[in-house]
Formats: C-alpha cells, structure tokens, sequence
C-alpha cells in the first residue's frame, strides 16, 4: 500500500506522522489474536459454551423484524395509456405520443428537414 505524500504540506505530514506513532503503540501493545482467540476458547470451554454457542458463528441467526419502509410516491400520470400524435406515412405501425425521447423514424424524418408536425394524426 502506498500513499502519495507529494500534496502534504509540513504541517500535514507532521499530523501524519504524530497519528500513525499513536497507532503504531496501540498496535504493538496488543497481544497476538491467535493468543487472544485460544484465550477465549479456553473461557468458553471451562464455562461449558463453545465460541459458536457464544457468538452465533455457524448458528442459525434470529429472524429480524422486517424494516418498515416508505412506499415511493407514484406519479399520477405513471402507467396511464397515452394515444399517439404522430404517425410515420411510410408504416402506419410506427406511432408516437409526442412523450419521451423523440422515435428514430421521426429523428430521420427531421433530420432530413422536414417538420414534426407534419406527422401529426389528424382527428
């Protein structure tokens, strides 16, 4: 792991320095985890538990309580069926409602110069 320390003005580093000796005195004080680990072990052996017995490793967890959560809002016009307003000449099948994101038929058509309310369905 490396860290660019280019940036760091004296002061920073300073700071950085100071930080990493404070948790390098924690970290070395600490006892080895494969000691504590057997040490927890023992304790629980001599008070009839196992580890697993004491914190759920490999045990079946408690169901938890389903969170209540806040249903979306739903637009009022979400899901409602729009009739077209435009309709390619070339394909009848081919239609638009005039919502979203303009279909690639009529983006050739006025590509090409020709206007979109030329393809408007009449009524």
């Amino acid at each position: 792991m490396s860290i660019d320390l280019s940036g760091l003005s004296a002061r920073e580093l300073a700071s950085l320095i100071r930080d990493a000796q404070k948790r390098k005195s924690v970290v070395a004080k600490r006892q080895p985890i494969t000691k504590v680990r057997a040490q927890l072990v023992k304790t629980a052996q001599k008070a009839g538990y196992t580890i697993e017995e004491l914190f759920g490793t490999g045990a079946p967890k408690a169901p938890r309580a389903p969170r209540a959560t806040k249903a979306p809002a739903k637009s009022a016009s979400k899901g409602v069926k729009v009739a077209p307003k435009y309709r390619d000449p070339a394909n009848a099948a081919n239609t638009w409602t005039g919502r979203g994101k303009q279909p690639r038929w009529l983006a050739e058509y006025t590509a090409s110069g020709r206007k979109v309310e030329e393809f408007l369905i009449q009524k």
